[in-house]
């Protein structure tokens, strides 16, 4: 254990019922959100100022986002099977994947110019070009769930597979290598990618924050709340990982040799899902109940 002690602010940028999900912190500044339940994505400004830009479609699911390599924002759309993209100045477009009712979900910039994105339906890896051409390659797995995605340290992309219990490499040439963990039932949802040259992992199944080198080896760390649920992860400049506890309503930070320290969130049902660490190191979380916080200090 050890403290992190920051301040923790709230931002109330839409009904409950909208469902804030996805958050990423683009070069404008600006904190980027999804709305998943309304079709719509948001950003807040550091004043608090909320916009917020209707897709045309309430029921398509809007989930992970990502700043992308050209500018803007590229998030996956789970229920119409579509990649969209939306600039700074909210211009918008989308993009269909091939697969028929794939569910993208999570999505990363690549290291080769393009978006990556998983299909949890599908069993498959996505590319997608800034032109949206989309490129998929199966997963040697079936009913793996694939889940959230990050680029890699060695110029690979890596993803969990919830339902596989397991942690998957693919190159940019689809070449895919999957990595089995150790405690069964971990069923891992975020990941990312840390400053010590190694990936880190939530299992939500398991209560537990992991550690996975390039090579393939896995090194665990249990939370002292096993029920805490641990949904996604960032890393920050400093190599400590924050993560959602959305089964406890808290926000927790790992140092890379494992101690824990947990931010409550205040009121109740904070539901906490997406994370994101900005360039100055405060920390942005999506909570289900209609809000935004800031982890500042």
């Amino acid at each position: 254990m050890f403290t992190q002690r920051r301040t923790v602010e709230r931002f109330e940028v839409a009904e409950a019922e909208a469902g804030p999900y996805g958050v990423a912190v683009a070069a404008d500044g600006g904190v980027w959100f999804t709305l998943v339940h309304a079709g719509e994505i948001g950003r807040l400004a550091a004043d608090g100022t909320v916009v917020r830009y209707a897709l045309g479609a309430a029921g398509c699911g809007p989930s992970v986002i990502t700043a992308g390599p050209d500018g803007a924002l590229w998030f996956t759309r789970m229920r119409d099977h579509r990649i969209g993209r939306i600039d700074t100045d909210g211009r918008q477009r989308s993009f269909a994947v091939p697969t028929p009712d794939a569910g993208p979900y999570g999505i990363t910039a690549g290291p080769d110019g393009a978006l990556w994105f998983t299909e949890l339906n599908a069993d498959r890896i996505g590319r997608i070009t800034v032109d949206g051409e989309v490129t998929e390659y199966p997963l040697p797995v079936t009913g793996a769930f694939p889940s959230m995605i990050t680029a890699g340290p060695d110029g690979a992309l890596w993803c969990t597979l919830n339902q596989a219990n397991a942690v998957a490499r693919i190159t940019v040439d689809g070449e895919i290598t999957v990595h089995p963990l150790p405690t069964e039932g971990a069923a891992p949802v975020g990941i990312t990618a840390g400053t010590d040259g190694a990936l880190w992992f939530v299992g939500i199944g398991a209560g537990l924050v992991g550690r996975i080198a390039v090579d393939g080896k896995v090194t665990e760390f249990p939370l002292p709340d096993r029920a805490a649920r641990p949904h996604a992860i960032a890393a920050d400049a400093a190599g400590r990982l924050w993560f959602t506890e959305w089964g406890a309503g808290r926000i927790g930070v790992l140092t890379p040799d494992g101690r824990y320290d947990g931010h409550p969130l205040p009121g109740e049902s904070a539901e906490p899902h997406g994370i994101a660490v900005g360039p100055d190191g405060t920390v942005y979380a999506a909570l289900e109940r209609g809000e935004l916080v800031r982890l500042a200090g």
